[in-house]
Parts: C-alpha cells; sequence; structure tokens
C-alpha cells in the first residue's frame, strides 16, 4: 500500500480537486492525506484572531464570505444534485459549527485549535463525495479517530499503528482511504495539531504504521531543486537523496520539506518521493536511506542568522568553558546553528533572537562579545566524507570572492556550511550553481 499527500495548493479550487482525483484513481490501493484548500487555514485563522479579540461581527462576516466561497465550489465540482445537495448539507452545518463559537464568551487556544482544523476536515469530504459521485470504491477515515500525540507532545506511534488498522480492517474492500493531515487529539483526547511538518508528518506517521511501499508527497513543485530558482537561474531537481541530506536541505531553507517530518520514513525504511500536481509525469526527488557516494547534490540557504563570538584568554587549556557557554543558550531556549571554535574563542549562529540582549549580557561574564546580524547560512549537501578528497574545496573556490565569517565542516557527512552577510546571498548562490553544477 501507498501513501500519497496532497498539500492545499494541490487541492487549492475545484479543478485540482479533479486533477488529485485522476491521480489517485489507478486502480492501486492506496491511503490519501489531504490538507486544507489553499487560503482556509489562514481565513481561518483571522476568525479566530476576531473571536480573540472579542468581535464576534468581524469573525462572524469572515465565515459567512468563506462560505459563500465554498458554495461556489460546490457548484464546480458536482455534476449531481443528490452530491450537490449532500456536501452543501455538511458544509451548512460546518459553518453553523464556525459561527457557534461567535456567541461564546471565553476563546481560547483549545478552540482555536477546533476552527484552525476544520479547513482539513472540509477539504476531505469534498473530495470523498467527488470519488463517490464518480463511482469509485473509496471511504473517508477521519484522523481523529487513529492520529493522536502523547503526554510530551510527540506522536503516538503504538496508538496509531493499532487505530489505523482497525479503521481499516473495517473497510477492506476500499480502493482509497481519505484522511485529513495535520490535525490529531492529544493525550487527553482534546483536539491538536502536529506542529511539525502538518500533513507530511501524517503522511509519514502514516506510512510507517501501515508499512506502507512509498510515500508521495505531492507539492506544486517538482521534487527539491539543486538551489534556490528565486535567486538562480538553471537549477534543476534532484533525483535523489539521502533522508539526512534532505533534512539538512530542509533546515537550512529548502521549504518544500520540513526537515524533522520524514523521520517515521526514515526509521521505517520507507522511500518518500517529492512530486508536482501540476506535471505528474515529471520524475520529482526521491528520497531514502540510500546514498549516491562521491556527488555533491544541491545548495540552500537560510536568512536571518545572527553570529556572536566571545573571545577569552580564561577558555585556552580550560575545561567547562563551552558548557557553560552552551548552559546560556539552553537557558533561554535558542538553538545554535553553526559552532566554531579556536583556542581562545568560540562562535555561533542562531537564527531567533528574541532573548539576544540577555544572552549578550550573560555570555560577557566569560569574555568579550561580538554580534553580527543580518547573515545567512548557505548550505552545501552531498556525499562530503572524509575520504572524498577536494570536495569542501570545489564549494569554498566557488566562494573565492564572497566575504566568509565561519565555516563549520566535519560535524555531519552531508554538509558544510558557510556563514556570509545577506546582501551577498544571491552572488553566492549563483556562484556555487556555476561551479558545481552548471
Amino acid at each position: 500500500m501507498k501513501v500519497l499527500k496532497f498539500g492545499g495548493t494541490s487541492v487549492g479550487t475545484s479543478q485540482r480537486m479533479k486533477d488529485v482525483v485522476k491521480l489517485i484513481t489507478d486502480g492501486e490501493q492506496k491511503i490519501v492525506v489531504l490538507s486544507a484548500m489553499s487560503g482556509t487555514t489562514n481565513s481561518l485563522l483571522e476568525i479566530c484572531d476576531y473571536l480573540y479579540k472579542k468581535n464576534p461581527e468581524g469573525a462572524f462576516e469572515l465565515i459567512n464570505a468563506l462560505e459563500r466561497k465554498y458554495k461556489q465550489h460546490i457548484e464546480e465540482l458536482y455534476t449531481t444534485a443528490e452530491w450537490k445537495k449532500t456536501t452543501a448539507d455538511f458544509l451548512k452545518e460546518e459553518f453553523n459549527f464556525l459561527r457557534s463559537f461567535t456567541a461564546k464568551s471565553i476563546f481560547t487556544m483549545f478552540e482555536e485549535k477546533i476552527i484552525v482544523g476544520q479547513g482539513e476536515i472540509i477539504s476531505t469530504n469534498m473530495v470523498t463525495n467527488y470519488l463517490l459521485e464518480q463511482g469509485y470504491n473509496a471511504c473517508l477515515i477521519p484522523a481523529l479517530d487513529f492520529m493522536r500525540t502523547d503526554k510530551n507532545g510527540e506522536p503516538d506511534l503504538e496508538y496509531i499503528s493499532e487505530k489505523i488498522k482497525v479503521k481499516l480492517d473495517e473497510n477492506p474492500d476500499k480502493e482509497i482511504y481519505i484522511t485529513q493531515g495535520f490535525i490529531c487529539r492529544n493525550a487527553y483526547g482534546e483536539i491538536d495539531n502536529l506542529q511539525r511538518g502538518g500533513s507530511d508528518y501524517t503522511a509519514s506517521l502514516i506510512g510507517a504504521a501501515v508499512h506502507a511501499s512509498e510515500i508521495q508527497i505531492w507539492t506544486d513543485i517538482d521534487g527539491m531543486h539543486n538551489n534556490d530558482p528565486r535567486f538562480v537561474d538553471k537549477t534543476s531537481p534532484v533525483s535523489h537523496l539521502h533522508f539526512e541530506e534532505a533534512a539538512e536541505l530542509a533546515y537550512f531553507g529548502a521549504k518544500i520539506l520540513h526537515p524533522t517530518c520524514v523521520q517515521p520514513a526514515k526509521f521505517a525504511g520507507i522511500p518518500v518521493k517529492l512530486l508536482n500536481t501540476m506535471e505528474p509525469s515529471a520524475a520529482g526527488t526521491v528520497i531514502s536511506n540510500e546514498t549516491e557516494k562521491k556527488k555533491i547534490k544541491a545548495v540552500a540557504a537560510k536568512d536571518n542568522i545572527t553570529a556572536i563570538r566571545i573571545t577569552s584568554s580564561r577558555m585556552l587549556l580550560a575545561y567547562g568553558f563551552l558548557r557553560k557557554v552552551f548552559d546560556i543558550f539552553e537557558q533561554y531556549k535558542t538553538s545554535i546553528d553553526m559552532v566554531c571554535t579556536a583556542e581562545v574563542g568560540v562562535s555561533v549562529s542562531i537564527d531567533n533572537t528574541t532573548y539576544l540582549d540577555a544572552i549578550v549580557n550573560e555570555l560577557k561574564k566569560f569574555g568579550r562579545v561580538e554580534v553580527d546580524q543580518n547573515m545567512c547560512i548557505i548550505c552545501v549537501v552531498g556525499d562530503l566524507e572524509s575520504q572524498n578528497v577536494g570536495f569542501e574545496s570545489k564549494a569554498t573556490n566557488a566562494l573565492a570572492d564572497i566575504p566568509i565569517r565561519m565555516i563549520s565542516y566535519g560535524g555531519s557527512n552531508h554538509n558544510i556550511s558557510f556563514l556570509i552577510h545577506e546582501e551577498d546571498k544571491k552572488r553566492a548562490l549563483q556562484a556555487l550553481s556555476d561551479h558545481l553544477f552548471n
């Protein structure tokens, strides 16, 4: 069995819903994870914002506008009066449910999570109804019946595996099982959501639970590209990535994937394909535990980086110095991207400056502190094991004309990172493409 996930853009219009149905009705049994229609989640968040501000009239107007939009989708999606009425009745209940929140005197994050999750509930019901209207052997299995997190907010893998098998066993002869991405229940039975990777995470968890043959993530991009097409000419999709290579690229700026959402697939040894709904014949990118040897795969960039250098003669030959420095970042819940050390100093980079002033004040107890803001991390990913002589020099030679603040190499077999000024980002990305790929 395969697991297929389609994002909000892929189901963003009635026509695109029809296109998705063409892709999933190939006669093979599969589980299909759907996001909310593009724009819906933002509308629902805006409704929540009005309710937080105790402005039910503003929320009411937005709910009505969203309902009108979906009524138009009904007219465009279905051809029979029966299924138009069935879906219209469902949507009427949904939007009356949303309106019920405007009468509540208290609005909290619990109500917000319920409201925001309705986008996926609406899209999956609409697509399931369309499949049934077209005569396909399909059913809806609600994610809230099997997707749950534990008391630490992490997916309850044993529960998910047990409950989804129950849902599949209740409908053993179906060809297509539709379910929601993003939403779940927490350990107390309340409606919640998967914070990391959303619907991609749902697909990966389901794939691991049912031992899927592969997981397909369909978006509006034909796989991970070897550089950022917004800044660089002549980029192309990468045909194959190791899970750790994909995670590095995702963490350092490749927005197509969340860095941790495919971990369940990685641990279960299930390949993940990144495919393009708008160009379904494109090969896309395959992510697996296999590695293509002696090859640099791609480049990514992460903006809004701040570099901090702590210089102190007390560091020389002293043990415990680095622990004291890192304890400060842990105290302020600020993660570190890059680390470089010397005999009398350490440089780190961070992307969260919420507690920057407090961190700097604490660090000054140990030495002189310098801060550089408006920096950017350029990440080069591939088979960068130490025995591959000259691979790191290819990357550094490409940046011969770019001022470099820090270099991180050796912490991973898949990544060499450069910290540069944001103003040099486009020039650096193009130079790397010219030297490494073109």
